[in-house]
């Protein structure tokens, strides 16, 4: 009988431990219904209910930042893959310069950017608070993958928010590949990783005010709601 009973509470502290009993903290919707908001991995990753999720942070439309974020569900695997390959391509490649503009290239970072609301709960792993986006409870669709200079993405997403924005795609023979600046080089370097894994670039976000930001996508994560920044229909000038 004593046997049994602690084999129960073996059981059960499984359990626990694993999520299956815990009480479910409410989730909450941050961000804008008509927004874009952006998950950022840091590169660290976490065991959450059984699966191992990669953690980061989370911007969202109004530029606020919330940081020690889980990403849980859907594309958790993909992201963690694509997140470690642009790694690598940056372990290979800064430190080297623009053949063309003769800049020194820049660390790129990845952030998968969901439109409109994302649903996230509170959880506590380890003794630490997270932020846990429920990934499964968002259309594929609303989600995609980018990547631009890590200095750049609260920009990016900013950019993604203000009326006026469009994409464009950049081609070979553009004078802004001669720029002698990171936009010059983010061009370049972008069409360099698109060589080396499922990240296509040579993209620019253009602000009403004339300002690019160039950019690379993630043909892992491509959902259709966001298709008008990942299948550019008109090419940037930059004498326009």
């Amino acid at each position: 009988m004593i046997g049994a009973v602690i084999i129960v509470i073996v059981i059960l502290a499984a359990l626990y431990a694993g999520g299956a009993l815990r009480p479910q903290a409410p989730v909450q919707y941050l961000g804008s219904p008509s927004g874009y908001e952006a998950f950022v991995p840091n590169g660290q990753t976490i065991n959450y209910s059984g699966q191992t999720d990669p953690v980061g942070s989370l911007i969202l439309n109004n530029g606020t930042t919330v940081h020690d974020v889980i990403w849980n569900g859907q594309y958790a695997s993909t992201i963690i893959n694509n997140h470690n390959q642009i790694v690598q391509l940056n372990g290979q490649f800064v430190g080297q310069n623009d053949p063309i503009n003769n800049q020194p290239y820049v660390p790129l970072q990845d952030l998968y950017v969901i439109k409109g609301q994302v649903p996230v709960e509170q959880a506590t792993v380890n003794g630490q608070t997270y932020y846990v986006i429920e990934a499964n409870k968002i259309n594929p669709a609303d989600i995609a993958g980018f990547y631009t200079y890590d200095k750049w993405v609260p920009n990016f997403i900013a950019a993604m928010n203000m009326p006026g924005t469009t994409a464009a795609s950049v081609v070979g023979n553009s004078p802004v590949y001669d720029w002698a600046n990171i936009t010059g080089t983010l061009v370049y370097q972008t069409q360099l990783y698109g060589h080396y894994g499922p990240f296509p670039g040579r993209y620019v976000l253009v602000l009403s005010n004339g300002t690019i930001i160039p950019y690379g996508v993630n043909d892992d994560v491509a959902g259709a709601a966001l298709s008008n920044f990942y299948i550019a229909n008109q090419i940037y000038n930059p004498s326009s």
